[in-house]
């Protein structure tokens, strides 16, 4: 794999989908470490791409997708995100409505993996039947600035506003610092996306709104009182100007 995406035109990728689904954990992990080592682009997932076309691996794991057994599909389905098989993307959308949730879980996984626009559209469309922390973790992997931007401005739902909130503070995204107080501040924010940005701050964990979150304390829902002394305690307070 290494060669392949380095660009060795001679590399053969002479394996089955069923021998990969067998240790599919290991093999995701190792494929997911080596494309990591590449960086962003999508040079080293196209190398990859074309590494497979002769193999028929691809075709393999897309109908394991729709096996009836559902270890089949998680498997399948974390293999085709670690591959970044972007054709898969239809497919994995699908899953998450499927009646299982560990393959819904997987499938939310690998979109996150895959990463831009179409995937980030299937994750937040399925925000009310994913658990709201593996959403807000897939769509920290899966979108752009420009996509946490736009879910920001025109939250389709309460649960998509907190899951992009929470998003933010799992990317430490500095630029939405600003943003996430005022939603913090704003009374007119539902008290599940307040709560959330003061725990998105805390993740983010910009001294700077220490103060602002202080003044959170006596905010008269319960829930954002806790979330703002949770993430007070994060900073450490000023000890002023050291004595000579």
């Amino acid at each position: 794999m290494a060669s392949a995406i380095a660009g060795d035109a001679h590399v053969s990728l002479n394996f089955k989908a069923a021998e990969l689904i067998a240790e599919f954990r290991p093999v995701a992990a190792a494929i997911g470490d080596v494309l990591q080592r590449e960086g962003p682009g999508v040079m080293a997932q196209w190398r990859v791409a074309q590494a497979l076309k002769p193999t028929g691996l691809g075709d393999e794991l897309l109908n394991s997708l729709v096996d009836p057994d559902p270890k089949v599909r998680i498997a399948a389905a974390r293999l085709c995100g670690a591959l970044r098989m972007t054709d898969s993307l239809p497919w994995l959308a699908d899953m998450l409505g499927d009646p299982k949730p560990r393959v819904r879980d997987a499938a939310a996984r690998a979109l996150g993996q895959l990463g831009g626009r179409r995937a980030v559209d299937a994750l937040m469309s399925a925000s009310e039947r994913l658990p709201k922390h593996r959403l807000a973790i897939e769509l920290a992997h899966a979108a752009s600035d420009m996509d946490i931007e736009a879910l920001m401005r025109e939250p389709a739902s309460v649960q998509a506003a907190v899951v992009t909130v929470l998003a933010c503070g799992l990317r430490h995204d500095s630029l939405r610092v600003a943003p996430l107080s005022a939603i913090a501040h704003d009374t007119r924010w539902p008290a599940r996306v307040r709560a959330a940005a003061c725990r998105a701050l805390a993740m983010i964990g910009d001294p700077a709104t220490a103060d602002g979150l202080r003044g959170l304390m006596g905010d008269p829902d319960a829930g954002v009182r806790a979330e703002a002394a949770k993430a007070q305690r994060r900073f450490k307070p000023s000890t002023g100007p050291a004595r000579v």
